[in-house]
């Protein structure tokens, strides 16, 4: 089964947010696996904020700190596994997670520390970004440690969300075109993942087309209108941590890749004229369209 939806920046404006009830007494928790921005654009700090403007409490477990900023990365430092475990363990028999998304993960140790603990504790809904280049093209994964992403990763994740170069560097070829988007979808499904958000945003033209594919053999292909903006950095990491938010507030995978997508595209349109550094700056986490729908009434 195949079929297309057209979802535009002024779309994205009147798609439904309704929030579903969460159980009394407490938040819908989403737990960030991943590397620390210092340039508060991706990474970490892009995934608690998105996590908030949605309504959802945010938690952390730090991978790596990363020192970058709109223009690159000039230096990566590894949290030793041990200390990764760590964190993943405080939060969890703690607080508990409702949704976990994976972000960086810069050693195969790494990789196998966040493996053994999903499975651990059997935490739910998990969103695998499987991030390898930055947007400025610095490499942020050892060649090493992809095998492990994906022997011990990929049936774990309820979807994992790759960019067009990090799908053609999981399949060892390029990605020219929308037509082979659907192609890579599958064979990325081949490799263990039970379902697959192929971003296409990489690709030239005036529309953004990703692709969801699922375990079924369906597949949707999303399109939005381009929107002119230098203003993309953690683009990835935002839409991932947005579909854990939607995830672990109980909409389904199809309805949570959706509302996410609804809500980058209002993002990158309300920050599309702001300056902010030099190179690629953020977009704007802070359209928070729970905290208007509040303030509006609507």
């Amino acid at each position: 089964m195949t079929h297309s939806n057209r979802l535009g920046a002024a779309q994205s404006q009147s798609l439904p947010m309704q929030i579903p009830p969460t159980p009394s007494g407490r938040y819908a928790r989403v737990l960030s696996i991943a590397g620390s921005d210092s340039g508060g654009g991706a990474g970490i700090q892009a995934d608690l904020k998105t996590i908030s403007a949605l309504g959802c409490f945010g938690m952390t477990a730090i991978t790596a700190v990363t020192a970058q900023n709109t223009v690159g990365v000039r230096a990566i430092h590894g949290v030793p596994a041990d200390v990764l475990q760590a964190q993943i363990d405080a939060v969890v028999q703690d607080i508990g997670a409702d949704a976990v998304k994976i972000g960086m993960l810069h050693a195969p140790d790494v990789a196998q520390v966040v493996a053994d603990a999903i499975a651990r504790y059997k935490l739910p809904h998990v969103v695998l970004d499987p991030v390898m280049v930055a947007t400025s093209g610095d490499r942020l994964i050892a060649e090493e440690t992809v095998a492990v992403l994906v022997r011990e990763l990929f049936a774990l994740a309820t979807v994992v969300t790759p960019n067009l170069d990090e799908a053609a560097l999981l399949l060892g070829r390029p990605l020219p075109d929308e037509a082979a988007l659907v192609q890579a979808a599958m064979d990325l499904l081949a490799l263990g993942a039970p379902a697959v958000l192929l971003k296409g945003g990489h690709l030239p033209g005036n529309e953004v087309v990703d692709v969801l594919a699922l375990a079924d053999g369906s597949h949707t292909v999303l399109r939005s209108t381009r929107i002119a903006s230098r203003n993309v950095h953690g683009t990835g990491c935002t839409l991932s941590s947005a579909i854990a938010a939607h995830l672990a507030l109980g909409w389904p995978l199809p309805q949570a890749v959706a509302h996410a997508r609804s809500y980058i595209v209002a993002a990158i349109a309300a920050g599309a004229g702001v300056q902010t550094g030099a190179g690629h700056g953020p977009l704007c986490h802070g359209f928070a369209p729970v905290v208007q729908k509040v303030l509006t009434g609507l």
